[in-house]
C-alpha cells in the first residue's frame, strides 16, 4: 500500500535530518577574513598569509570575537569605561554596607568632590595605591589603583575626559597600542606618586598620559588641525593644574608621571596604526602583555580582598 504524501514528506525530513548530523555544514567551510589587515584567506587557515596575525588567538580576533558585545569603534575606550563604572559601583555598595557614604571636607570644593565618597578602607582592600614600601611588596596596586575612584564627580569628570580623549588616541594608534599606552602612563604615575603619597585612585594618571601622547604627536606639527589640537590639550592641562592645586586631595605627582610617562612613549612610538607584519606583532604583543597586567593585577586583589575579608 502506498503511503501518503504527507507520510511521504515526513519521512524525507526526517532523512534529511538524520544525513545532517553526519555531514559538515558547508557554511563552516567558507572563506575567513582576517581579524587584523580583512585579507580573503583560506577557510582552514590559521594565520593570515598577508600580515601573519593569528586567525584565532591575536589581539584583533580577541576583539572581533568580542565584537557582539562590544561598539565596532573604539572597543577598549568603551571597555576601560565598563571596568571603572563596575569597579565603582562595587566600591559604594560595599561602603554604604560597611560604613555609609564618606564626609565631606576640604571646603566647598572638596566637599562637592566627596559626594558619594568611597571610604578610604574599602578603597584599601580594593586595590588602591599606597606609599612605595607597600607598593613594592604588592606591586598591582599600581595597576589597580588606576580603575578605582573616591566620589562620584570623580569618576563622572575622568569618564568625560576618557570618552573625550581616548577614541581619539586609539583611532589613531590601533587598539593593542592605545591599551598599553594607557596602562602604562597609569602605572608610571602611580610610581611617582608612591614615593611621595599616601592612598590614592583614580584614572587621571592615564588621561594624563593620553594627553602626554598627543602632546608628542602633534610636536612639530604646522598643520592648522595639529594646532587646534595642541592648544586645546594645553588647555586641558590647564584646567586640571589649577583644579589640582586648589582642590585638596588632588595627586598631583600622579598627573605629573602620566603626563611624562605619555609625552615619552608618544615620541618613542609612531603615530599612526600599525602598517605591516612586524608592526603588528609588535603591537599585539604590548596589548596582550597590558591585558596580562590588568588581569593578574585583578586576581591579586580579588584575593587580598578575600584575605582581609
Amino acid at each position: 500500500m502506498p503511503l501518503s504524501i504527507r507520510w511521504r514528506y515526513k519521512l524525507d525530513r526526517w532523512r534529511a535530518q538524520l544525513a545532517g548530523m553526519f555531514k559538515s555544514d558547508p557554511k563552516q567551510m567558507r572563506p575567513q577574513l582576517c581579524p587584523a589587515c580583512g585579507t580573503l584567506v583560506g577557510a582552514t587557515a590559521t594565520k593570515c598569509h598577508q600580515c601573519g596575525a593569528n586567525m584565532n588567538f591575536s589581539f584583533a580576533a580577541a576583539s572581533k570575537s568580542l565584537g557582539r558585545w562590544m561598539p565596532q569603534t573604539s572597543p577598549v575606550t568603551y571597555a576601560l569605561l565598563t571596568i571603572c563604572c563596575v569597579m565603582f559601583i562595587l566600591s559604594m555598595i560595599i561602603t554604604i554596607r560597611t560604613q555609609g557614604f564618606g564626609s565631606a571636607g576640604g571646603g566647598p570644593l572638596g566637599g562637592l568632590m566627596s559626594l558619594g565618597g568611597i571610604s578610604s578602607q574599602v578603597s584599601y582592600r580594593l586595590g588602591a595605591s599606597l606609599p612605595l614600601a607597600y607598593n613594592i611588596t604588592q606591586p598591582w596596586r599600581f595597576i589597580t589603583a588606576i580603575f578605582l575612584h573616591g566620589s562620584i564627580l570623580h569618576i563622572v569628570f575622568n569618564m568625560w575626559v576618557l570618552m573625550d580623549i581616548g577614541p581619539m588616541v586609539e583611532e589613531l594608534y590601533g587598539s593593542a597600542r592605545y591599551l598599553f599606552l594607557f596602562v602604562a602612563s597609569g602605572a608610571a604615575g602611580y610610581v611617582l606618586s608612591s614615593f611621595v603619597g599616601s592612598l590614592s585612585v583614580g584614572a587621571s594618571g592615564s588621561l594624563l598620559g593620553l594627553i602626554g601622547v598627543l602632546l608628542a604627536a602633534t610636536t612639530g606639527r604646522k598643520s592648522i588641525a595639529a594646532q587646534s589640537l595642541r592648544s586645546s590639550l594645553i588647555r586641558w592641562l590647564v584646567y586640571i593644574g589649577v583644579l589640582g592645586l586648589i582642590m585638596r586631595g588632588t595627586d598631583n605627582f600622579a598627573h605629573l608621571g602620566g603626563l611624562a610617562a605619555g609625552y615619552l612613549l608618544g615620541r618613542v612610538m609612531t603615530d599612526r596604526q600599525p602598517v605591516d607584519v612586524v608592526e603588528r606583532k609588535r603591537a599585539n604583543l604590548l596589548g596582550w602583555v597590558a591585558g596580562a597586567a590588568v588581569f593578574v593585577s585583578f586576581a591579586f586583589m580579588v584575593l587580598n580582598y578575600l584575605q582581609h575579608a
